[in-house]
């Protein structure tokens, strides 16, 4: 009996392995659309890729939290695939055995970092107090401070609140299957009108 328990636990941590890769493959994927850098202002260097995958997983995690008990397991397991990813990229750029810990355990505090301050953003109701919030947090953490112009800036916070609440919407059976329905990155460029006015 024991043995059969033990087995079932191995087999629902395995879809739940599988199911948490689905996702952040879909996280990774929205985070490489190139929209996000030409239009959004975001730089296409490993620091900046790194920025939107955090930011992209953790709007997940955000709503897999929402999911009772079954959500938060899928969350860790989120999160830890996404650093087994990254321990691996780090080994494939060839950073070697002793480095690769530190590096891992420097981009988990800065996820961590980020994690609290997008958490933070996100916790007003939707619509311009929100979208503010997220700007600044956009501003600090994937603009390094050193942001394009305000009206661009603005134009990806409301991409991400677009990010929120189409996950708000799908079904936590869904998310849970690893079905993460992520909408198309819109064009970001801001009118050449509000650009000049800055």
């Amino acid at each position: 009996m024991a043995v059969g328990r033990v087995w079932r636990h191995l087999k629902r941590r395995k879809r739940r392995r599988e199911a948490a890769r689905r996702l952040y493959t879909a996280a990774v994927r929205q985070a490489r659309d190139p929209i996000l850098y030409t239009e959004g202002g975001v730089a296409d260097t490993l620091d900046g890729r790194f920025d939107l995958i955090v930011l992209h997983v953790v709007t997940l995690m955000r709503r897999l939290r929402q999911c009772e008990e079954a959500g938060r397991q899928m969350s860790q397991a989120l999160f830890d695939v996404m650093f087994d990813d990254m321990d691996q990229s780090l080994r494939e750029m060839g950073v070697g055995d002793l480095r690769v810990g530190k590096r891992v355990k420097q981009m988990a505090r800065a996820f961590y970092g980020r994690a609290k301050a997008y958490d933070q953003a996100f916790e007003p109701a939707p619509g311009a107090e929100r979208r503010r919030a997220i700007a600044e947090a956009l501003e600090r953490n994937v603009f390094n401070n050193e942001p394009p112009p305000a009206a661009r800036v603005l134009e990806m916070a409301a991409y991400v609140e677009t990010l929120l609440d189409a996950l708000d919407r799908q079904s936590p059976v869904a998310l849970l299957g690893g079905e993460g329905d992520l909408p198309p990155v819109p064009p970001l460029a801001a009118a050449p009108a509000a650009e000049g006015g800055q």
